[in-house]
């Protein structure tokens, strides 16, 4: 997702080039109606063609390898060496160095787009690539409000997870629950999202909002990711944290509240569209800690100041009942 931006820069650098990406299955419907690339290859399968010049983003395996066995004229990103990362050109030096020397991580100010940029050797000038949702995928979100009788007036998605790698990754329970009343309170309609790694979470979150009878509603837990992304496109405001639903909205140009905990916000692009809000704690934990959990750090941005900022965001502080985005 977060590699997207660089296709309208490699447009206007090679006008003529004929673009091909190499990814998994899971992602490869996000480069559908896509005008910037050629063709896209799904691995397995590994395109036998010489390229002019071959980039890889991706430091693991098996990525690393992948760039090594495929032909090309020159290369720029990342290859294995001995079971380990190694940098092709000195503009992918930075960003190795970040993920593996604590000092360089906590002083880094840029951008992961700023660092991609780099290490492909283009100008970083804020390009921001959105995904292209088609007929299909808008039919399935107007349909999913019909169904569920939503107005996407009013709409906030929350989306409950992220990676698994770092545990303290994701907002308390207990907070999302307290931040779900306050928003129906003040008229809001939910729209609780989860993937296959939230199914539990979602369906006891919804368990525990009908005990109080507050009314939410949910996404398929096994949507595709363009459903799960068209479905996104419908709310007014995401409220995430830093994880492939943050990215996806704002590829779509939403209005993101993005919440931070014990993963690095400067390396995250704003786009004039995220409001990034970041724990207390959070230099207690990142980086020498990101794979600790801890409670306190999870429950330490309150309900209160997202739904502040979510009120600022839509100009509705002091103006009850009122929700515009333009």
């Amino acid at each position: 997702m977060r590699t997207l931006s660089l296709l309208p820069a490699f447009k206007e650098k090679f006008p003529e080039a004929e673009i091909h990406w190499i990814t998994k299955s899971s992602s490869s419907s996000l480069f559908e109606g896509n005008p910037y690339v050629s063709k896209v290859h799904v691995l397995p399968h590994i395109p036998k063609e010489t390229f002019d010049a071959l980039y890889n983003f991706d430091i693991d395996q098996p990525a690393t390898e992948l760039a090594q066995s495929i032909q090309a004229e020159k290369k720029y990103g990342f290859y294995a060496e001995s079971g380990f990362a190694a940098a092709y050109n000195m503009g992918a030096e930075y960003y190795l160095n970040t993920l593996f020397d604590d000092g360089i991580k906590k002083e880094n100010k840029k951008t992961y787009q700023q660092m991609m940029f780099d290490v492909a050797e283009l100008q970083y000038k804020g390009e921001h690539c959105t995904i292209f949702l088609n007929k299909e995928d808008e039919h399935y979100a107007i349909e999913f409000l019909k169904t569920h009788n939503i107005t996407k007036k009013r709409l906030i998605g929350i989306h409950m997870g992220a990676s698994p790698r770092w545990p303290s990754k994701v907002w308390h329970p207990s907070h999302v629950k307290e931040f779900i009343k306050q928003a129906k309170e003040k008229g809001y309609e939910i729209l609780l999202f989860a993937g296959p790694d939230e199914i539990s979470e979602q369906k006891q979150m919804i368990e525990d909002m009908t005990l109080d009878k507050i009314k939410v509603h949910a996404n398929n837990p096994h949507n595709t990711i363009k459903q799960f992304s068209s479905l996104v496109d419908k709310c007014n405001v995401m409220v995430c944290c830093d994880s492939l639903a943050l990215h996806i909205a704002l590829a779509l140009k939403k209005f993101t509240i993005g919440l931070f905990f014990c993963t690095p916000p400067n390396e995250v692009e704003s786009y004039g569209l995220l409001v990034k809000l970041v724990a207390p704690k959070l230099y207690e934990f990142f980086p020498e800690k990101m794979d600790q959990y801890n409670e306190e750090l999870v429950k330490s941005i309150t309900p209160s100041q997202v739904m502040h900022k979510i009120q600022s965001i839509a100009g509705e502080t002091n103006k009850n009942h009122q929700f515009a985005i333009v």
